[in-house]
């Protein structure tokens, strides 16, 4: 495992995950919510989806195995899907890989505990931070280094999220919207790089299997 490789994975998961855009909804989500109560739906939420990405990890291969699906492909459809978001990403536009509907949003917003919907699916675990780790584990091919390497930035960033969940009032203050957006569509370039390498690998794996 090189730093290279473990500095892919930390962007990889930063991006996709975002810890700064879903503490920005989070905060708008719960203003004159009780702190306390905020801290344990922030907790709860990050080991739930947290325990939903490590599953992902662990048998999303055997699962991709079980439906006939291959790898190489998985890659080109995961890279395609990684695009698509990053694209949004760039253009601040809210992307349905990651974000809710305004119906969904207006649900949530009536509820009291946002600990399972939206916040820990698909705020945190949404569908590109599965393919993420499905993919990255898939690159780490099983060499307990890289599997390692892995897990372990996937749990550094979850514990970013959760700490930028604690601020997150403060944090939606100090950047405004504009600073926000301008961090994304940063992301969402490197993202984008990232997508077209996943689905160049997948492509190559196609054809020289």
């Amino acid at each position: 495992m090189n730093w290279q490789t473990l500095f892919t994975n930390f962007v990889t998961f930063m991006v996709v995950l975002d810890p700064v855009g879903t503490a920005a909804v989070f905060a708008a989500l719960t203003p004159g919510m009780n702190p306390r109560h905020r801290r344990q739906m922030a907790e709860r939420a990050t080991l739930l989806a947290g325990a939903i990405l490590l599953l992902f990890a662990l048998f999303g291969a055997q699962l991709l195995g079980a439906l006939g699906v291959g790898l190489p492909s998985f890659r080109v459809a995961g890279g395609l899907m990684l695009l698509l978001l990053a694209i949004d990403m760039v253009f601040a536009r809210p992307s349905g890989l990651r974000s809710v509907s305004p119906l969904e949003n207006s649900e949530a917003a009536e509820r009291h505990d946002l600990t399972v919907f939206p916040l820990a699916f698909p705020l945190i675990a949404g569908p590109g931070a599965m393919t993420s780790v499905v993919l990255l584990m898939g690159r780490a091919g099983g060499r307990p280094a890289e599997v390692s390497g892995v897990l372990g930035v996937l749990l550094l960033v979850l514990l970013v999220g959760l700490v930028m969940l604690y601020g997150a009032g403060a944090l939606l203050r100090l950047l405004g919207v504009t600073g926000s957006n301008v961090i994304s569509r940063v992301l969402g370039i490197i993202l984008a790089a990232l997508a077209v390498q996943f689905i160049a690998d997948g492509v190559l794996g196609i054809f020289n299997p």
